[in-house]
């Protein structure tokens, strides 16, 4: 494995993992004020984007990574939109 790969996958993981806290931390305390769904929207369309990017590459890393990111912001938009006025 290349250096090129290592890097990809660094970087895929951790962009893929970084909203986690935000989504343990709607659930646990059943409350998303703070969550912008604009900056959501924006995040899928992106996100999107790099799927199929990755697609048209044939780009495991990048698909992988991106789809288990949009798999992360859809439960975080799901928890979001659930408890945004509550």
């Amino acid at each position: 494995m290349n250096i090129e790969t290592v890097i990809g996958i660094a970087a895929s993981t951790g962009t893929a993992v970084s909203l986690i806290p935000q989504l343990i931390k709607v659930i646990k305390e059943k409350e998303a004020k703070n969550v912008s769904i604009m900056m959501m929207l924006i995040l899928f369309a992106g996100i999107g984007l790099w799927i199929i990017y990755g697609i048209l590459k044939n780009d495991w890393i990048i698909i992988i990574s991106n789809a288990f990111s949009f798999i992360i912001n859809l439960l975080l938009g799901i928890f979001t939109l659930k408890y945004k006025n509550k």
